[in-house]
C-alpha cells in the first residue's frame, strides 16, 4: 500500500522493521522506488545482492533492467546485470529475457546484444517478439523489423494488438512503393481475425497508417465504420487531416466531435487543432477553442497547449494575444520561450523582444537553436549584420552551429542573415563550413545569396555542382539570369522546368516577368498572364505584374484590362497603370487614373507621386504637374524626394521654360544632385540655351558624375557652341576614368529564339545572308521613284 501510494519513506521504515523479508517483499519496494527515482532502486537492488537470501527471481530483474534504460547505463549496469542473469540460469526465463531483449534495443544495442538474449529466451511468448520488432523499429531498421514480424506469422505465437500497432509504423515510414502494399497486407490479417479487428487500439494504428501514406478516403471510410470510437481515434484522424492539408476536414471533425460529447477534447486535439485554424485564416474558432481551454482547468496547466495558442495568434501577428497566452502558461518550457521570441522577432515592438530575451537568460534556461533563429530573424531585419555575427559567434561557442543532426541554424545564417544582407564572404564561409551537412536548402540558400550579390558565375559554378535541385533551386536561377540581363539563358531554365515536369509556381512567375520586360516580348507576357490564370496562382504579387509587364511591352489595351479586372485596385496596381501611361504620353489618362485612387480612399506614396509627375512630364501638363508637386507637401504633409525635385525640372524645361526651371533648381531646400543639373543641360542643349548650359555643366563637373551620358552631354554642348579645346580636355578626362559608352543593342525573337544585335558586331551566324539583304533593300531605296 505504501509502495503503491508513492510514500517511499513510510515503505522503507516499514521494510527494515520486518524480521523476515521474502523476495516479494523486495520487489515490492523496488517496484515504489522505480517509479520514482532510478538511482535509489539501484542501491536498493545493490543492497539485496549483499544479502545471503533471499536471492534476485525473475521478477526482480524485470523490474531493475528498465531502470538501466532510464539511466542509460545498459552498456554497463545492464551488461553486468546479463552476465549476473546467465550465472543464475534464467536467461532463457521468458520474463528476464524479454527485459533483457527491450533493455538492449531501447538502449540501441540491437544487434547482436539484444537478438542473442531474444534468441535465448526457451519459450518466446507476443511480448518477446514484440520487443524485439519495437527494437529495430526505435533504432530505425524498419527491413529488419519487417522480416521479423513476417518470420512472426510463420511461428505459433500470434500477433496481438500491440504487435500491429508497433508493425504499421514501420510499414507507413518505409518507401512509397512498398509501404502502401505492406499496409494493406497487415489490414488484410486484422480483418480475418474478428478479436483484433474489434479491437479499438488496431483500428487506430490502421487508420494513422492510411493517413501516413495519404490515403485519406481509405482512412476516412475506416473511421466511419469502427464500431467503438475513443479519444485517440478522433485525434488520429484529425491530426492526420492537418497533416495531409486537409484543413477544412480536419476543423468540420473537430466541430463533429465537440457536438458529439461522448468525449472531451484532450492537450493533443487541441495542439491538433490550433494550426488548422491558423491555416484556414479562421481566428474566430482558434478563439473559441481559447475560452474553451480557459474553462478547464486540465488544458489551461497543460504547457503544450499554451505553447499552441501562443502559435496561433503570433500566425496572425496578435502579438498581444500570445503575449496574454504565454503569460498564463504556467510551466513554461524551451518551446513556451521559443514560441514567443518567434512572435515578437517581425514585429516593430523591439523593445518587447530584447526585454522578452533578457528574461529568458535571467530564467536561466539554455537556449536552442530555435531560440537562436528567432534571434537571427531578430537582428536581420532590426539591428543589421553586425549584431548577427555576435550571435553566429554564441552560436560557435555554444556548440549548436555544429550539431551534426541540425543544421537549420547554418542554413538560417547563411540565408537570412548574411547572404540576404549582402555578406556573400560570410554565408561562403558558413557554406564551407557545412561541407558534411549541406542540405538542398543549404545550396539554395547560398545560391540566393550570390543573386542578391549579382554573383552570376559563382551561382552558374555551384549550380552544376548541385546533385540534387527543387523548383527553388530553377526558379532561383530564373532571377540570376534575368538580373544579369541574360534572357535567353533565363528562358531556357524556364523551359528546361517545364521539361523536368516541375510545376512552376507564383516566385517563378515572378522572376520571368522582368526577362519579358526586358526582351519587350508581348507574346511571352500573355504566355505567362495564360500560365498565371489557368493555375490558378491568386497570389498577392502576381496581381499587378502582369499589368505592368503588357504596358512596359506596349500593349496599354492588355493592362487597362487587367487593371479593370481586378476586383480590390491597390496602390501598386495604380502606379504600375499610371506608369504605363506615362511611357507612352497619354498624361490626361494617367489623371483620370489618379482621380478614381482619390475616390477610393488610397493615399499616394513617394513612388506613386514621382510616377504621376513623370506622366505629367512626358504629355507637357505642366499645371497639373506643379498642382501635384505642391499637394506632396500640402496635402499629404510629406518632403518631396530627390526624384521628385528632378521631375519639376523636367517639367519646366520640357517646354522650354528654363528660367523658371534654373530659378526652381536654385531655390530648392535641399543640395541639386547631378540628375537635377543633367535634366536641365539637355533641356539647355534641346533649346540652345548655352548660357545656362555652361552653368548646368560647370555644376556636373564639380559634382564629379560618374554618369558617362552627363559627359556625353557636356562635350555635345561644346561641340555645338564650337568650343573644341573644351570637347579634346573633356575627352580625356573621360579616357583617364576609363569611361566607356556602351553599344547600342537591338533583338528580335524568330522561332522562339532571340537573336541579339550590338552596334559594330558581325558574329551572328547568318551574317551575310543578312547584310545581303540590307544591301539590296539599300540600292533599291536608291533607285529613282517612277511616277
Amino acid at each position: 500500500m505504501y509502495a503503491k501510494c508513492r510514500r517511499m519513506d513510510d515503505c522503507k521504515k516499514m521494510f527494515r522493521q520486518m524480521n523476515s523479508i521474502d523476495p516479494v517483499v523486495w520487489n515490492i519496494v523496488l517496484t515504489g522506488l522505480s517509479h520514482s527515482c532510478a538511482h535509489e532502486t539501484m542501491r536498493f537492488f545493490k543492497g539485496m545482492l549483499f544479502e545471503d537470501e533471499p536471492k534476485p527471481s525473475s521478477v526482480t530483474f524485470a523490474i531493475v533492467l528498465p531502470v538501466c534504460v532510464r539511466l542509460g547505463s545498459a552498456a554497463h549496469n545492464g551488461k553486468v546485470l546479463h552476465s549476473y542473469i546467465t550465472k543464475m540460469g534464467l536467461e532463457k526465463d521468458t520474463l528476464v529475457g524479454n527485459a533483457l531483449v527491450s533493455m538492449y534495443a531501447k538502449s540501441g544495442f540491437v544487434l547482436p546484444d539484444a537478438y542473442i538474449a531474444f534468441d535465448n529466451i526457451a519459450d518466446k511468448d507476443v511480448v518477446s517478439w514484440n520487443a524485439f520488432i519495437a527494437g529495430f523499429s526505435e533504432n530505425n531498421m524498419k527491413a529488419d523489423a519487417l522480416r521479423l514480424f513476417s518470420t512472426m506469422l510463420k511461428e505459433p505465437v500470434e500477433p496481438n494488438y500491440a504487435t500491429i500497432a508497433n508493425i504499421l509504423p514501420v510499414c507507413a515510414s518505409m518507401d512509397k512503393s512498398i509501404a502502401y502494399g505492406s499496409g494493406r497486407q497487415i489490414h488484410g490479417y486484422v480483418v480475418q481475425r474478428s478479436w483484433l479487428q474489434s479491437h479499438v487500439n488496431v483500428c487506430n494504428s490502421l487508420v494513422s497508417f492510411y493517413l501516413r501514406v495519404g490515403r485519406i478516403g481509405e482512412a476516412a471510410s475506416l473511421f466511419m465504420t469502427m464500431g467503438s470510437k475513443d479519444l485517440v481515434s478522433w485525434n488520429v484522424v484529425i491530426a492526420g487531416y492537418a497533416s495531409n492539408c486537409e484543413w477544412s476536414k480536419a476543423l468540420k471533425l473537430f466541430q463533429k466531435l465537440v457536438h458529439k460529447g461522448d468525449v472531451s477534447p484532450d492537450s493533443v486535439t487541441i495542439v491538433s487543432i490550433l494550426p488548422v485554424c491558423a491555416q484556414l485564416n479562421n481566428s474566430t474558432v482558434g478563439k473559441e477553442i481559447h475560452g474553451y481551454v480557459l474553462r478547464h482547468a486540465y488544458l489551461l496547466e497543460d504547457t503544450s497547449v499554451g505553447n499552441a495558442l501562443v502559435s496561433f495568434y503570433a500566425r496572425f501577428g496578435d502579438t498581444s494575444a500570445a503575449y496574454s497566452a504565454f503569460s498564463l502558461i504556467s510551466k513554461k518550457d524551451i518551446i513556451s520561450w521559443n514560441a514567443i521570441l518567434d512572435a515578437y522577432a517581425d514585429t516593430p515592438k523591439h523593445s518587447r523582444f530584447m526585454n522578452l530575451l533578457r528574461h529568458f537568460f535571467d530564467e536561466g534556461i539554455i537556449s536552442d537553436s530555435v531560440t537562436i533563429l528567432s534571434i537571427v530573424k531578430f537582428c536581420t531585419n532590426i539591428l543589421g549584420v553586425g549584431k548577427v555575427k555576435e550571435v553566429h559567434g554564441y552560436s560557435v561557442k555554444a556548440g549548436l552551429l555544429h550539431n551534426e543532426e541540425e543544421p537549420m541554424l547554418g542554413n538560417a545564417l547563411l540565408d537570412d542573415a548574411y547572404a540576404k544582407c549582402g555578406n556573400v564572404d560570410y554565408a561562403q564561409r558558413i557554406f564551407q563550413g557545412l561541407s558534411k551537412r549541406r542540405t538542398l536548402v543549404t545550396y539554395n540558400s547560398m545560391l540566393s545569396g550570390y543573386a542578391n550579390s549579382g554573383s552570376q558565375d559563382d551561382a552558374q559554378l555551384l549550380f552544376r555542382e548541385m546533385s540534387t535541385t527543387d523548383l527553388t533551386t530553377w526558379s532561383l536561377m530564373v532571377r540570376i539570369y534575368a538580373e544579369s540581363c541574360c534572357s535567353s539563358e533565363a528562358i531556357d531554365v524556364f523551359r528546361e522546368i517545364q521539361a523536368r515536369g516541375m510545376r512552376p509556381n507564383t516566385v517563378t512567375i515572378m522572376n520571368l516577368l522582368p526577362v519579358c520586360a526586358q526582351i519587350a516580348s508581348l507574346h511571352l507576357v500573355r504566355q505567362c498572364h495564360g500560365y498565371i490564370i489557368r493555375g490558378g496562382l491568386g497570389d498577392i504579387r502576381l496581381e499587378g505584374a502582369p499589368l505592368d509587364v503588357y504596358a512596359k511591352c506596349g500593349s496599354l489595351k492588355n493592362a487597362y484590362s487587367v487593371f479593370q479586372l481586378e476586383a480590390h485596385k491597390d496602390l501598386v496596381m495604380f502606379t504600375s497603370m499610371i506608369a504605363g501611361y506615362a511611357v507612352h504620353g497619354m498624361g490626361e489618362e494617367a489623371l483620370m487614373i489618379y482621380s478614381r485612387m482619390l475616390d477610393l480612399g488610397i493615399k499616394p506614396d513617394h513612388v506613386f507621386i514621382t510616377t504621376l509627375l513623370t506622366a505629367c512630364c512626358h504629355a507637357g501638363l505642366i499645371q497639373d504637374g506643379l498642382h501635384i508637386f505642391d499637394s506632396i507637401r500640402t496635402v499629404y504633409g510629406i518632403n518631396p524626394t530627390m526624384e521628385q525635385y528632378a521631375s519639376v525640372v523636367d517639367l519646366l524645361a520640357r517646354r522650354g521654360r528654363l528660367d523658371d526651371a534654373y530659378a526652381f533648381v536654385t531655390e530648392m531646400p535641399v543640395e541639386p544632385n547631378e540628375n537635377i543639373w543633367g535634366t536641365l543641360l539637355r533641356a539647355c542643349i534641346t533649346y540652345n540655351r548655352m548660357d545656362l548650359g555652361r552653368l548646368a555643366a560647370n555644376h556636373l563637373l564639380e559634382a564629379e558624375s560618374e554618369d558617362i551620358g552627363n559627359y556625353v552631354l557636356i562635350s555635345n554642348m561644346y561641340a555645338a557652341d564650337g568650343k573644341w579645346e573644351g570637347v579634346k580636355e573633356l575627352r580625356k578626362l573621360m579616357k583617364k576614368k576609363e569611361m566607356k559608352k556602351p553599344a547600342g543593342c537591338s533583338w528580335l525573337a524568330v522561332d522562339g529564339k532571340m537573336n541579339v544585335f550590338m552596334s559594330g558586331d558581325s558574329s551572328h551566324p547568318r551574317r551575310n545572308s543578312m547584310f545581303d539583304v540590307l544591301n539590296a533593300l539599300f540600292v533599291q531605296m536608291k533607285e529613282p521613284v517612277a511616277f
